[in-house]
């Protein structure tokens, strides 16, 4: 659990990266990491980078107008009313709304339920509005913009502002990984699915504990195959991807050459 405090000091570091996450991983495994091609930006990929939900938005203009739905008290398309509102109501400003409202649960926005939300909008044109969401605040020098999240969306607040919502509201308290914690995360970020006794085997000492404080602080899940199910298989979860920056695992540093 974290929690704000008055007048904190300044932090010593950013907490873990990329490059260290492949570092362990190479050392352990004996390889010479290389990065990957940058990804392509938001506007380009339609999926920026992950972070969290800001609770700030301007309204986009200029959109085709989409005819709001009946109400449902099931959920189903909204209804929105444009009397005495010089906001269009369109794809891109429902979608707006609806990032700027959040989920109940505090979930990112999937393009499905975007798009169950919405009428005559598929989930598969979601992304293009999203593109065009943060083309228009980049255009107008916006403090947030719409960032991906796992399979959804948020809301966010620009890495340049984060100081100050920390003078708000204190900055958030940092757990720090041991040494011994990084190189497991990055053990299993690159041979999931594996057991706990294969990454023993590979580190030449137990880890039980430590894969537990892993799967404690969300960065690592366990999945239990039919096969074998006393047997618990470990891999990363969305939260690893979000507090390493990446949108998939396919954007891990891969090694060139094995040792020999």
């Amino acid at each position: 659990m974290t929690s704000p405090s008055p007048n904190p000091p300044k932090p010593k570091s950013r907490g873990l990266s990329l490059d260290a996450l492949a570092q362990a991983f190479a050392q352990v495994m004996g390889v010479q990491p290389r990065r990957p091609k940058q990804p392509p930006t938001g506007d380009e990929a339609g999926h920026p980078p992950a972070a969290e939900r800001t609770d700030v938005a301007a309204p986009p203009t200029d959109a085709k107008s989409v005819e709001p739905a009946a109400p449902a008290e099931d959920g189903g398309p909204l209804t929105l009313s444009a009397e005495d509102d010089s906001c269009p109501i369109t794809p891109r400003t429902i979608l707006e709304a609806m990032l700027f409202v959040g989920t109940r649960d505090n979930q990112p926005l999937t393009p499905a339920r975007a798009a169950e939300l919405m009428r005559d909008v598929g989930a598969d044109e979601v992304p293009t509005l999203v593109q065009e969401l943060n083309r228009r605040y980049d255009a107008g020098g916006a403090a947030y913009r719409i960032v991906g999240e796992g399979d959804g969306y948020r809301l966010a607040l620009r890495d340049e502002f984060h100081g100050l919502r920390d003078r708000f509201f204190g900055r958030i308290r940092e757990a720090r990984l041991s040494q011994a914690a990084v190189d497991i995360l990055a053990l299993v970020a690159y041979q999931q699915p594996i057991t706990a006794e294969k990454l023993s085997g590979l580190r030449g000492k137990p880890c039980g504990h430590l894969l537990s404080q892993l799967v404690r602080r969300g960065l690592l899940r366990i999945e239990r195959p039919e096969a074998s199910r006393r047997t618990p298989h470990y891999f990363t979860t969305d939260r690893f991807l979000h507090v390493f920056h990446l949108e998939s695992l396919a954007d891990l540093p891969r090694s060139e050459d094995p040792a020999p």
